[in-house]
């Protein structure tokens, strides 16, 4: 019979050691699993629209008019067209008459096709450009002459 040498012995232990440890260390289980999350959604604000008209207006004729969106929100907005909904004149000039609607308006101004996402930020530049024209409605305008026209718009 062979003798095991304590030095041969001791070599196969330790060999063993190791071979137990890595497989040891290769060793799991399989499993599937499921789990949930939650995460929150912002909300939208209301842009702010400003708009800046080219020149001076009289009857019978046009300006046009530039605007520039404030976007309070932490996220992208869209502005999808901006139209003009009230036109006011100031206390001085209060028989001015300012109908954006009807057979004969005083003021027009065409919706602006916009279609733009803006970004958070304010004083944001605005593509196209409008036109507000002072229409020629054959009666005496007189009432409007020298007057401070605050515009009011909307967007969609």
């Amino acid at each position: 019979m062979a003798r095991i040498t304590k030095k041969r012995a001791l070599a196969a232990l330790a060999t063993a050691a190791v071979l137990a440890l890595a497989a040891g260390a290769y060793a799991y289980f399989t499993s599937t699993g499921s789990g949930t999350a939650t995460a929150t959604v912002g909300t939208s604000s209301a842009v702010t629209l400003k708009a800046t008209v080219a020149g001076t207006l009289y009857p019978g004729a046009s300006q046009s008019v530039t605007f520039t969106v404030d976007n309070p929100s932490s996220g992208q907005q869209r502005v999808g067209t901006i139209s003009l909904t009230k036109v006011q004149p100031d206390a001085g000039h209060a028989t001015c008459s300012t109908t954006i609607t009807g057979e004969k308006p005083d003021f027009t101004m065409a919706a602006v096709a916009v279609n733009k996402t803006y970004g958070p930020g304010n004083a944001q530049a605005v593509t196209p450009t409008g036109t507000l024209t002072m229409n020629d409605t054959g009666v005496n305008q007189d009432a409007c002459q020298g007057a401070t026209l605050t515009l009011t718009l909307a967007s969609n």
